[in-house]
């Protein structure tokens, strides 16, 4: 049976995450363009404009250094694969081709990694 009172920490652990990540973004010239982008094919947790033009989906991943695996190793292929399709249906709605990127932000006991590109 879950356990609710897990559910919400990491719930409060993800928020803390992504407004870490955001907060980062900025400081470094991005425009914050959405948080927790929703399509049929799932959300990314931030799409940013970095400051030369891209369009960066960003996928937050938090955890706590009790946690068995690391943050980058939930980024399984099914995961890149909606990426992806999320990122055709912002440039679909937005009805022209955009420069994109897929980049993950791993917080790891509140501490920030942040990889540009870190999959196609």
């Amino acid at each position: 049976m879950p356990d609710p009172s897990q559910d919400l920490r990491n719930k409060v652990l993800g928020r803390k995450a992504e407004k870490l990540t955001r907060h980062y973004l900025r400081r470094r010239g991005y425009k914050i363009v959405a948080k927790n982008y929703m399509t049929p094919f799932g959300e990314a947790d931030i799409v940013a404009r970095a400051p030369d033009g891209t369009y960066c989906f960003v996928e937050v991943k938090a955890r706590t250094s009790g946690q068995l695996s690391s943050p980058l190793e939930a980024i399984t292929p099914e995961k890149r694969e909606r990426y992806r399709m999320i990122a055709r249906c912002f440039c679909a709605q937005r009805r022209r081709e955009e420069p994109v990127r897929f980049d993950v932000a791993a917080v790891l006991d509140g501490k920030l990694e942040y990889l540009e590109d870190a999959f196609m």
